[in-house]
């Protein structure tokens, strides 16, 4: 079975060009519904505001939940600055300094939106002594906004306050080498890529083997987006691969994480998903993420009584620029889908 490679890279694009800060995913959980429903699939939305997408297996007894998460690191106004910039706080773990000349919406409570520019407060070398020792610290950041604003009141005049949300241009490319690159990977790419799995389901007339469950959360960037989860006896969390350091992992490859901040995942789910890896010669790396945490450890954490597993294609420059590449995309699709074939 051959997976939709347009629809994948079709779904992935309208996903990462629409704006989802942690808190702020009304707007991109709308199209999650969307496509569901397009695909005949079950979606219900909990209070939270996550989704609960369900594709029902010829076992309806076993259930096995795979979850992505949709919501992206951010910007919040902090409060307004006597010029009419704004200061900042980020939402998530971004990095101060690969936020400099990236452009930026800021969403009123009231509906409006404008859009700035996120710059050093010591933003020209022509004026300030010390533009490059500058920018490793959110209060070395500010936003200039693309309206004739010049004091406080003129920015508060156009609607805007302290603690309205600020998205992050993603800058989405597809390269003709099926490199894909863009903010946001982390881990919109995932959502596309259980869609895509799903729809390979659909197209051929196959139902899997024990019901799926899947997971859109809408807060795992800040900790807690699958803390709480329908009654599942497994879960996959599908997040990105990271690479560099002592890592094994590449942007062609699907990484299985042995353990991440919270601790080892399950052994025996771990050995299962190597060994179809291997049977299905896939190209795949075993590693070890110590500053990292995925849905599947806010649901473990949560109390949820489940064993679970963390997968994911690789990512480079997380939490930056990132990139992956079709290959790692690939990979992941064929061993989430030959994992739900299987019976442990």
């Amino acid at each position: 079975m051959e997976f939709d490679k347009k629809y994948f890279l079709d779904l992935a694009k309208d996903l990462l060009t629409t704006p989802s800060p942690s808190g702020f995913c009304h707007l991109i959980m709308s199209k999650i519904e969307d496509y569901a429903q397009k695909l005949n699939l079950l979606v219900e939305r909990t209070k939270k505001g996550n989704a609960i997408i369900t594709f029902e297996g010829k076992n309806r007894d076993y259930k096995i939940g795979l979850s992505a998460h949709v919501d992206t690191l951010g910007l919040m106004v902090r409060s307004i600055n006597s010029d009419g910039t704004l200061k900042i706080t980020t939402i998530g773990g971004n990095q101060p300094n690969s936020l400099i000349g990236e452009y930026c919406t800021i969403f009123t409570r009231d509906y409006r939106k404008y859009t700035g520019t996120i710059l050093s407060t010591s933003y020209s070398s022509h004026v300030h002594e010390d533009t490059n020792k500058k920018g490793s610290k959110f209060d070395d950041l500010m936003i200039r906004i693309d309206e004739v604003v010049k004091s406080e009141k003129d920015t508060l005049a156009l609607g805007i306050n302290n603690g309205d949300i600020i998205a992050i241009d993603p800058k989405t490319v597809i390269t003709d080498k099926d490199f894909i690159k863009s903010r946001h990977l982390d881990d919109k790419i995932s959502v596309a890529i259980i869609f895509t799995v799903l729809k390979m389901y659909i197209d051929n007339n196959k139902i899997p083997k024990n019901t799926i469950k899947f997971i859109v959360s809408t807060y795992e960037e800040v900790g807690h987006g699958a803390s709480h989860i329908p009654e599942l006896d497994e879960l996959i969390a599908v997040d990105m691969g990271c690479i560099g350091k002592d890592l094994a992992c590449s942007e062609y490859d699907v990484s299985i994480c042995a353990k991440d901040s919270s601790g080892p995942y399950d052994y025996m789910m771990v050995n299962n998903l190597v060994d179809v890896a291997v049977k299905e010669k896939l190209n795949y790396a075993l590693d070890i993420y110590p500053f990292y945490g995925s849905d599947a450890s806010a649901a473990l954490r949560g109390g949820n009584n489940i064993k679970a597993a963390l997968i994911g294609p690789g990512v480079h420059a997380s939490h930056g620029m990132e990139r992956t590449h079709i290959d790692a995309c690939n990979a992941t699709m064929k061993l989430l889908s030959a994992y739900l074939n299987k019976s442990f």
